[in-house]
């Protein structure tokens, strides 16, 4: 299997262009490329089918072998890479995925940076999903998690996620805390989840913890959800810079249509991996 490997503000993933490969246990594949110590190490597995030069379908399979419906940390990584594979000629490129349409455009090639339409967020508990009246918004819920009770706005980008405002985010015990709400019982689909810090008016501090993963670098739904989060809570204006432990992304959510992320993304190296 002929891989490239890509990282965006430290998440990082196995890209796979599918035309120049031929196996379909992918949940399995994705487990064992994902180990850091025994495979090549990756927080997921990008798989992509070619389409035209301009639209491409992608599927992608976390560490632990579940479906993400997509991601965006990804959707800045694949243009880079269809890009330097020849097959996208202009910079823009629509990734087809199990959240939709993802339109993306490459900013900077030089400096890997892209820009990505993520589309409008997912606000209603059904949407979202999450336990309760379906057509009512997910805000200011509370739940009981890992001997605490935390209140949160649950947010979907195509992906669930519940974001919670805390003093100090760098207080959060995030390998106790993040897989007791990931699988709590009100989220039928586990979800991602974000504890964010509001630094000033303009900038917010995250960290995460990724459903399927675990703790990440960066996730680019979750920084999306926090700053939709952020403005249904009246804490920040419709753009903001979020710090992720890997870096920083420029979030948008103009007049609260589609949000747009801005950010890096880098090859590492790329290799073949014997199945």
């Amino acid at each position: 299997m002929h891989f490239v490997k890509y990282h965006g503000l430290g998440n990082d993933f196995v890209i796979v262009d599918m035309s120049k490969n031929n196996f379909s246990d992918f949940a399995r594949v994705a487990k064992a490329v994902c180990d850091r110590r025994r495979g090549i190490g990756a927080d997921g597995l990008v798989l992509l089918w070619t389409m035209d030069g301009e639209n491409v379908k992608m599927r992608i399979f976390n560490s632990d072998g579940s479906e993400a419906e997509m991601c965006g940390n990804v959707s800045r990584c694949v243009p880079l890479f269809w890009k330097e594979s020849g097959y996208l000629k202009g910079n823009r490129l629509t990734l087809h995925t199990l959240a939709g349409p993802i339109i993306t455009e490459i900013i900077d090639g030089q400096k890997g940076l892209v820009r990505v339409d993520m589309g409008a967020p997912r606000l209603t508990r059904g949407e979202i999903p999450v336990a309760g009246n379906p057509s009512e918004k997910a805000i200011g819920i509370s739940l009981q998690a890992a001997g605490q009770t935390w209140t949160g706005t649950a947010v979907s980008m195509g992906n669930p996620h519940f974001v919670v405002f805390v003093q100090n985010v760098e207080e959060i015990d995030l390998s106790s805390v993040g897989p007791a709400v990931e699988t709590h019982a009100d989220f039928p689909r586990k979800t991602n989840v974000e504890f964010v810090q509001k630094l000033d008016d303009n900038t917010l501090r995250m960290r995460v913890w990724e459903r399927g993963v675990g703790i990440t670098q960066a996730c680019g739904t979750g920084a999306c959800a926090t700053l939709v989060a952020a403005v249904l809570n009246n804490l920040t204006q419709e753009s903001a810079r979020v710090i992720l432990d890997g870096g920083e992304l420029q979030i948008a959510w103009p007049q609260r249509g589609h949000v747009l992320m801005t950010g890096p993304a880098q090859k590492v190296f790329e290799g073949e991996y014997v199945l």
